[in-house]
Parts: C-alpha cells; structure tokens; sequence
C-alpha cells in the first residue's frame, strides 16, 4: 500500500532488495495483485499489440546473446590458454589447434551479434530493431557452441581440475610446502596462480558459474526451439525457391 503512486513493487520493503541480490542471480517471482502507476502502464487492453511486443522483445535479448556470452568465453579462452602455459602444453600443436577452435566458435557468435546489429533499420517512431532473422540464428548458436568451448577447456585444463587439492590442504603446515612443490610446474608460476586459473575452468564450465555460461546459453532468451520457429517465419522460402527456378529457367 505505500508503494502506491511510486513504484509497481516497494524497494524497501519485504522480498526486495539486497537481501536476495547478494545470495542469488535468479529469483523466482510472483505478481498477486500488484498495483501499476497508470505513468507506467505501456499497454492497456491493446491485446492484438501483444504478440508483436514479445517477439520483438525476445529479438533484442537474441541479439544482445552475441556480445555479453562471446564475453564470457573471451574470458574462458584466456583461462585455457593460461592455463596451457602453467601446465608446460602450450607449444603443443593440438594444444593451439583447440585454442584455435575455441576463438572461431566465439568469433562466429560475435559476427552474428554484429551481423543482425548492422542489418537492422530505423522504424517510424525513430527507434532502431535488429535484423530478426539473424538475431535468432545468432541466439541459435549460442545454445551449441559455449558448451564445446567449455568443453575444450576442461580437456586444456587437464584431469586435475576435479582433482586438484582443496584450499585448506594449500594452507595446511603439515601438507601445504609439499603441494606447492609438486604442483609447480616452472619458476615463473606458483603453485597458487594454477590452482586459481583452474578453480575459475572448473566453476564456468561445472559450477555455479556454468548456469549464466552454459544453461542460460541453452534456454535464456528462449529455449532453441523459440528460434528455430522465428527463423522458419522469416527464412522466405518462397523467395529462395524462385531462385533456383529463375536458374533452371522453371515457370
């Protein structure tokens, strides 16, 4: 009731706020009888709008999958050519051929966010909409090819990230010098500096990390189906046909 004329939600009261921010990234929330400032009411009853707005929505959240996911695996290609060198593989040719994979398949998801991006066009209220098309082929590959970059770096990371021995062991008096010692693999790196590159692999791509790398690459922004069925609306078929029969001189 206090919230009325102000916000949809009080900030400052129960179930909001940084009580839930600072322990979890995903919440589950439930409207019941919320009250909506008419200021902030974008719809109202104009239902045959609605289907237009969603789909539109979800092309912008498509198109946006193209740099914030392709961040990430920058990050995660760092880590695994990082961790190349500490392990002593990095002049390993199949080592750099992986490394090498990993960037085209990144790269690929970053030239489609590009690609719907520079293809967009201006609508008549003066804002700007992607090319829906390649935004969903964009999202598209972003359900696959995260999962084979994380899992080319586990393989770079090597068996010892499941392993590998826990913090308190690095810091015990009785086992911690021999720790060091033996996961030390040149002069230039501690022991520590490894095992921190490998807690980072093992959390992007198996822990709690992995759920905005690798499952919200799957079903963020729309499960792969959602895209599959935006790219057979705008695929124009009918235009493509008539291109091999204008080839084949067909009427």
């Amino acid at each position: 009731e206090e919230s009325k004329g102000e916000y949809s939600a009080g900030t400052t009261k129960r179930g909001i706020g940084p009580t839930y921010s600072d322990k979890a990234e995903e919440i589950f929330v439930i409207f019941d009888n919320v009250f909506i400032p008419n200021d902030q009411i974008f719809m109202k009853g104009e239902i045959e709008f609605a289907g237009k707005l969603v789909n539109r929505f979800a092309g912008f959240h498509r198109q946006s999958y193209g740099g914030c996911k392709v961040g990430v695996g920058d990050v995660l290609i760092g880590a695994s050519s990082l961790i190349s060198e500490y392990n002593g593989t990095e002049k390993a040719s199949h080592i750099r051929d992986k490394i090498v994979e990993m960037v085209h398949l990144n790269e690929t998801l970053y030239s489609c966010g590009i690609a719907c991006s520079s293809l967009g066009f201006q609508r008549e209220a003066g804002n700007f909409e992607m090319n829906m098309l390649l935004a969903n082929v964009c999202k598209l590959n972003v359900t696959r090819f995260p999962y084979e970059i994380g899992r080319l770096a586990e393989d770079l990371a090597g068996g010892l990230i499941c392993t590998m021995p826990s913090e308190a062991d690095f810091k015990s008096e009785e086992i911690g010098s021999l720790i060091e010692k033996y996961l030390n693999t040149c002069e230039e790196t501690c022991a520590e500096d490894r095992y921190k590159v490998l807690r980072f692999i093992e959390n992007l791509t198996m822990g709690v990390a992995s759920v905005s790398y690798r499952t919200e690459s799957m079903h963020g922004a729309g499960s792969p189906q959602a895209q599959r069925i935006m790219i057979s609306r705008q695929a124009d078929l009918e235009k493509k046909k008539e291109l091999i029969k204008d080839i084949l001189d067909i009427e």
